[in-house]
């Protein structure tokens, strides 16, 4: 495996252009990451902080691993980069849709019950928008993601690295805020929206 799985902070702008593959009853939505954040062991705001737990086992896990986790009554998808046991995780915050983009609005629709169908960019530029999105759920937790056979009809792809990357403090943290671990492409218009950022 590349170095750069054994670094979140690494990792976190090398998974940007990555693309996310969900199999589902024969049906297949593809996105690419076009953001990230990195969160780290020793990082206030990262879930492994005060160590292993139930809830954050599968960040423990080895690298190339998905950790998922629900906050806010939301999802959200994370890719375990670090050596086994070291507890660090890169979430994923908002892809682009290249492959089965009427297949996510649908999955988006049923999620939020019927309200008003999501539509353009707002459709995947969130960490929970994109898992309701590919309809990650739990089950993905723990699961290898290089393994087309390990986790239930999700993997993810690695592609050529991305040029032009931004990055900026993350979003929605209160610990480790000035922290620059927020990456994502420059002038894509699937990134969230988000604080100012620095090339």
């Amino acid at each position: 495996m590349e170095r750069w799985w054994h670094d979140a902070g690494i990792a976190a702008p090398r998974l940007i252009g990555c693309e996310l593959v969900r199999t589902l009853r024969g049906r297949v939505r593809r996105g690419r990451i076009v953001e990230t954040e990195a969160y780290l062991p020793d990082d206030p705001a990262s879930h492994s902080f005060r160590g292993l737990t139930e809830r954050n086992r599968a960040m423990f896990g080895p690298p190339a691993t998905a950790y998922v986790y629900r906050i806010h009554q939301v999802l959200c998808f994370n890719v375990v980069t670090g050596p086994r046991g070291q507890g660090e995780a890169v979430l994923i915050r908002a892809v682009q849709p290249l492959e089965g983009e009427d297949l996510m609005a649908r999955a988006r629709a049923a999620a939020t019950q019927g309200s008003r169908p999501p539509s353009g960019f707002g459709l995947t530029n969130g960490p929970g928008k994109l898992c309701q999105a590919l309809s990650i759920t739990p089950r993905h937790d723990g699961q290898a993601l290089l393994d087309p056979d390990a986790a239930p009809g999700l993997r993810l792809e690695i592609r050529p690295a991305v040029a032009e990357i931004r990055t900026s403090p993350r979003i929605g943290i209160s610990k480790g805020v000035e922290l620059p671990l927020r990456f994502f492409e420059a002038g894509n218009p699937w990134v969230s929206p988000g604080r100012p950022s620095a090339p």
